[in-house]
């Protein structure tokens, strides 16, 4: 199941991911893939302030992980871009970080594989013009219940 998306600045991004977030009713793992700039720590930022942050979000570059425990929620945002191998997730625990009650969003998925279990969904940011489009890809069942669930949300909000 795929589905795309026009947004037109950041905060239209921002709200794309706190749709995202009202959607979740299951632990998932969201890979996000884009170019330097394209927008996968701003969506990252509404998903898990959608989920109840009621702080910055930043990008875990130099850290790889970022945890925030939330109310009903554990979400750990990745950002791999500088993963040198990605035998470097073992000595994190990467499986820790994975399971009942966890959301994980990861950016620079690739830079992980063969250490990173399927994604349930897969949003790809692309640059158009001065706006940006967002490609979702539901790769699991999990990932197209909570697509379903977005686009039955978006379809009665408008």
């Amino acid at each position: 199941m795929n589905w795309q998306i026009e947004l037109a600045d950041s905060q239209a991004t921002v709200a794309l991911g706190r749709q995202i977030a009202q959607s979740i009713s299951e632990a998932l793992c969201i890979f996000l893939h884009g170019d330097l700039g394209a927008g996968k720590t701003t969506l990252t930022r509404g998903i898990v302030q959608g989920l109840g942050h009621q702080g910055n979000v930043k990008s875990p570059t130099y850290t790889l992980v970022e945890p925030y425990q939330l109310a009903n929620w554990q979400v750990n945002h990745f950002d791999l871009y500088r993963l040198a191998d990605p035998e470097e997730l073992e000595f994190i625990g990467i499986r820790d970080y994975f399971g009942p009650g966890q959301v994980a969003v990861i950016e620079w998925p690739e830079k992980g594989a063969g250490m990173l279990g399927k994604a349930d969904l897969t949003i790809t940011l692309t640059y158009q013009q001065e706006a940006r489009m967002a490609q979702c890809c539901a790769d699991t069942p999990a990932g197209e219940r909570l697509l379903n669930q977005l686009l039955s949300e978006r379809s009665i909000s408008g």
